[in-house]
């Protein structure tokens, strides 16, 4: 096995799926020759020709609807948005027509496409490149919304988004493309991990603390801090956001009595609100305390204020002190 990152992970994910299945091609906007900004399709157009490997023009609203009329055509494509700021032009092509093909088909037609995009803050990218629209995609029926944190469950989880008949937007956390501290050894041949499912990062007893992406290693940093203290917390990696692994966030929370929910997007009708309303109503006689959030805020994402804006361990460990007060 290799030890790689997630973004090495990514490139590994899509050559293992053009080797296995000749239906799926690569395109987007400098993904052939170039490898992609971030380097995820480095070397694929070589290897697999400019036939399934391809650059297009600068039209997000054509990448998504050219996806479409493969997908519904035999191919299987994956299709990147170069930042996930960019994927609004191709909103309509998304939300009015690839989450309701098998719909509106009465099942008679399936539309496999994976739109990749890289998505949230870290790089100093500024408003126009840094933002988490994660929850726009999770408001839609026949849509599913992935997001990775480690390099084993990117490849896994893209190579099943890859077999699987319906579409998914598989958003990947560049902040952490090339954290050599969270480099893992993955296997260099086929293997899926299951869409639906989250993972327990960390076990713990005190309380639950829920996040997905860029977020999972900020909260496993600050269960390390709150451990010194004596407090147990118990990290809950979504990996999938829809479909929402509802019964693992209801047992962490059963567990625990004590909820919080991390992510980087800002708080107002962030996913952290759905979270926080499926445990009010199905396990609120559990609770000890209210459920936290700690998010982003509800502004433009700021370029000169990126860290303070994007949540850290200590604005973690702050929601964990508010919460063993109460």
């Amino acid at each position: 096995m290799a030890k790689l990152t997630i973004i090495s992970a990514v490139n590994d994910a899509i050559r293992t799926a053009m080797k296995h299945d000749p239906r799926v091609v690569v395109f987007g906007e400098d993904v052939g020759k170039k490898g992609g900004v971030f380097g995820a399709t480095d070397k694929i157009q070589q290897e697999f020709g400019e036939a399934r490997c391809f650059d297009t023009p600068l039209t997000e609203d054509g990448i998504v609807g050219a996806a479409i009329g493969m997908a519904l055509n035999v191919l299987r494509p994956i299709a990147e948005i170069q930042f996930q700021d960019f994927i609004y032009p191709a909103f309509d092509q998304i939300v009015s027509e690839l989450s309701k093909f098998r719909y509106r088909s009465g099942g008679q037609y399936t539309c496999p496409v994976v739109v990749r995009t890289p998505y949230g803050g870290g790089i100093r990218g500024g408003l126009y490149h840094s933002q988490s629209g994660e929850a726009f995609f999770c408001h839609i029926p026949g849509l599913q919304v992935v997001i990775p944190s480690t390099p084993y469950d990117t490849k896994g989880l893209l190579l099943s988004a890859v077999r699987g008949a319906d579409p998914v937007i598989f958003m990947e956390p560049k902040r952490i493309y090339r954290d050599p501290s969270l480099a893992e050894e993955v296997p260099e041949e086929w293997y899926e991990v299951p869409i639906g499912k989250a993972r327990i990062a960390r076990e713990g007893s005190t309380i639950s603390v829920i996040c997905y992406g860029a977020m999972v290693p900020v909260c496993l940093q600050a269960a390390i801090e709150a451990e010194k203290r004596g407090i147990s917390l118990e990290i809950v990696d979504l990996r999938t956001l829809l479909p929402l692994d509802e019964d693992a966030v209801l047992a962490s929370a059963r567990k625990t009595g004590r909820v919080i929910v991390v992510h980087e997007a800002p708080k107002y009708c962030g996913l952290g609100a759905e979270i926080s309303a499926l445990i009010a109503e199905e396990a609120v006689d559990s609770l000890e305390g209210p459920i936290l959030r700690v998010a982003g805020f509800d502004t433009p994402f700021p370029n000169a204020l990126e860290n303070y804006y994007m949540p850290d361990a200590r604005r973690v460990t702050d929601a964990v002190d508010r919460m063993m007060a109460f």
